[in-house]
């Protein structure tokens, strides 16, 4: 097939595909692209496909910042779309700076494909734009660089990372400075953002825009975090006993950072799942770099089987996520990995205690126990029993991260923010320690993390949490699944009745709108169904709690009506 046998609309795709190779900085996605159009002109449908998927939208710049598959294209992540939103962000931060005053950035990196190039050239364009640009010293965890947002009193932050996304995603993730207090962005700046990346496309192309010289951060910005990050181990040395543990980096970059912490905060250096402690972007060893996933902590289970370990802990790739597994006897593997809800009961207790102390001993604290409204209802419980406020916010620590006078907050997708007046964003390093730090106590006194979880589900009641998770092709498919619940919604669930609905959609109490909706149950169980923000996959999560009894008959109770919810949402829902 000739060029002029291609339809026109694939005669307008391959002419837009050529202009981006001769923009594109990147030799790689240059050939690769190339390689495509000769496909689409010799006729092949499978390469006219992927042309159109590529070039006929691009990332959506919203909260969440950009995320995506490395590959060419402005639907994909690459040189030229991160030119281009680097240049957005500036003319952003410009266009809000006061008169006379030259806004900052500072860029991190982890150890994903082209993360360092990405942040160089995020650094250079930025700088060449007229914006002080700060590049962190070397590929660092996440939390270092929101750390890092509030220690140089930067207008903004850009940490280039897919988090615990597959291997070959990369991604573009935006904090705030100044009285967003180092937060990852929200509305109205997100679109704001976004029409400022827009116009840049819409422009110069990107070999045409400036580049000039940031300044590199030195080892100060990492010292400091470490120093304050190992201040979250509250228990005098001689105070704990620190139990057999086994940590795991994912092939990420958190042992480096998370090492030195230990070692400042007085701990002993863990037995290391050697296979995945180096930074290494291809994640050989597991299928899904998420501690969360089936398989994914399968060899720390085998490392901590033959250390004989009492606690396993595992950062996900960038260090902003932390993950728990303890010995159980009734597992497969001898070990079981505690839910993100699980966790974030133990921490809220734990800040809640630490109120407590700093209040001088009295039930007078004060202070801010938070969470994404999909997590467990239980942090609620204990901020009430202890007399703190509690504040449920949309997903993402972007909106955690800002609930006012917070001492804890944390999201049921292992993200917990131990340190607010340190970080204002999820930290895996800082959490920890403290969780290790919690563990060294409790074996001090001879009691395990087993024991304590029984004592919270003594002294707070059981509450119990799940999760259905449907993946899509086309993305239509959760639109019609959420309009068929507010057009039909149901009046039962598994047998349990409905008590009400509460359509996010326009907003709910102080809760911006929201594409969720919020299911109460007679029984007090509660069911929210939203679609993902990073993800093409509809998301339903499950609650229920149980007060009366043993720890025993709590848990039993919870369990029984978890199963008949997840078995009448799954009927409505798949």
């Amino acid at each position: 097939m000739s060029h002029a046998d291609l339809s026109e609309r694939d005669t307008q795709r391959v002419a837009f595909a050529e202009s981006w190779i001769a923009q594109d900085p990147d030799p790689e996605t240059r050939a690769e692209l190339a390689a495509l159009v000769e496909a689409v002109r010799a006729g092949d449908a499978a390469a006219a496909s992927d042309l159109a998927d590529r070039f006929d939208t691009r990332l959506a710049f919203g909260t969440a910042g950009l995320r995506g598959e490395i590959a060419a294209g402005p639907n994909r992540m690459n040189r030229v779309l991160v030119a281009q939103a680097a240049a957005g962000l500036a003319a952003y931060l410009l266009e809000h700076a006061e008169p006379g005053e030259t806004p900052s950035v500072v860029i991190g990196y982890d150890g994903r494909k082209n993360s360092d190039v990405f942040a160089r050239d995020s650094a250079e364009l930025m700088a060449g734009a007229g914006v002080r640009a700060i590049l962190l010293p070397r590929l660092l965890p996440t939390p270092v660089l929101a750390f890092a947002v509030r220690h140089f009193d930067a207008s903004a932050g850009v940490m280039v990372t897919a988090s615990h996304n597959p291997p070959n995603d990369n991604g573009y993730k935006v904090y705030l400075g100044g009285e967003n207090g180092g937060s990852q962005i929200v509305a109205p700046a997100d679109a704001e953002i976004a029409a400022h990346i827009l116009a840049v496309a819409g422009g110069a192309t990107v070999d045409a825009l400036p580049r000039g010289a940031f300044e590199t951060a030195d080892e100060e910005v990492v010292d400091a975090y470490v120093a304050a990050t190992a201040a979250v181990a509250t228990t005098d040395v001689s105070g704990r006993v620190q139990p057999a543990t086994v940590y795991t980096a994912m092939h990420g970059v958190g042992w480096e950072t998370f090492a030195r912490v230990l070692d400042a905060a007085g701990f002993e250096t863990p037995a290391i799942v050697d296979e995945q402690i180096a930074p290494d972007a291809a994640f050989p060893t597991v299928s899904f770099p998420n501690p969360e996933e089936p398989g994914a902590m399968d060899l720390s289970f085998a490392h901590a089987r033959a250390a004989n370990a009492e606690l396993i802990i595992a950062n996900d790739p960038d260090a902003d996520r932390l993950a728990i597994a303890i010995p159980d006897a009734s597992a497969a593997d001898g070990y079981r990995r505690l839910s993100g809800n699980e966790v974030g009961l133990v921490f809220g207790w734990r800040a809640a205690e630490l109120a407590v102390a700093a209040a001088g001993g009295d039930l007078a604290p004060e202070g801010t126990l938070a969470c994404s409204i999909v997590s467990s209802p239980g942090l609620e419980a204990i901020a009430d029993a202890f007399g703190l406020e509690f504040r449920g916010t949309l997903t993402g620590f972007k909106w955690i991260s800002r609930a006012p006078g917070m001492i804890f907050g944390f999201e049921e997708a292992l993200g917990y923010l131990v340190n607010p007046e340190t970080v204002r964003d999820k930290d895996g390093i800082s959490a920890a320690i403290a969780f290790l730090d919690l563990a060294s106590r409790l074996k001090y006194e001879g009691r395990t993390v087993a024991d304590h979880l029984d004592d919270l589900v003594l002294r707070f009641g059981c509450f119990a949490s799940s999760q259905i998770s449907i993946r899509v092709t086309d993305l239509s498919q959760i639109g019609a699944v959420m309009a068929r619940l507010r057009e039909e919604p149901p009046s039962e669930v598994g047998g349990i009745g409905v008590d009400r609905i509460e359509d996010l959609a326009d907003g709910f109490g102080d809760l911006p709108p929201a594409d969720v909706l919020r299911i109460v149950f007679d029984d007090g169980s509660r069911v929210m169904v939203r679609p993902s923000g990073t993800e093409p996959k509809l998301k339903v999560y499950l609650d229920t709690a149980a007060t009366a009894g043993t720890v025993t008959e709590r848990r039993a109770a919870a369990q029984t009506a978890l199963e008949a919810l997840e078995a009448g949402m799954r009927a409505l829902v798949v």
